[in-house]
């Protein structure tokens, strides 16, 4: 599978990590960038010069930061969950913060997973393996995956 990600991410420095990242993880798959909410919402909607999806195609996962210009990362999300045609898309947000009530949020508006960003290049190369592996080359890590649950901020309980 060669899936599409969708990096949601308004800091440049973040976005050349991540493709550095995914360069050495050999995570071959194409990825997109969207620098704003609105600009993530053009893009899932194909609106505006996002219209063409001979060149823009739906992604097959997003990577959604929090903290967006114009569109915070929660109501894009909640705006995904909200179209039935993206109602399967994948969305792990992948932002600085874990702040309970971002984490709790995320998770009742659909999340399907919260990982924080992490602050040294070899701890993103390894989360960029497990994405690679469980989202990428999968459809999601089998239930209970101890590798993947390290990786990412448990569901609240409740």
């Amino acid at each position: 599978m060669n899936k599409l990600m969708l990096l949601v991410e308004d800091e440049e420095s973040d976005v050349l990590f991540m493709q550095i990242a995914m360069e050495r993880a050999n995570a071959h798959n194409p990825l997109a960038v969207a620098k704003d909410g609105r600009e993530a919402i053009a893009y899932l909607e194909g609106s505006g010069k996002f219209g063409n999806r001979q060149k823009h195609p739906l992604p097959g996962l997003v990577l959604l930061d929090l903290r967006l210009p114009h569109v915070p990362g929660l109501e894009v999300l909640r705006w995904v969950r909200q179209q039935p045609a993206l109602a399967r898309l994948p969305v792990i947000v992948f932002s600085s913060s874990n702040q309970d009530s971002d984490v709790e949020t995320a998770y009742r508006l659909g999340a399907d997973a919260f990982v924080v960003k992490p602050m040294h290049p070899a701890e993103l190369l390894e989360i960029v393996r497990r994405v690679k592996q469980y989202w990428l080359d999968a459809d999601g890590p089998p239930p209970d995956c101890e590798d993947w649950l390290s990786a990412i901020v448990p569901r609240p309980a409740g």
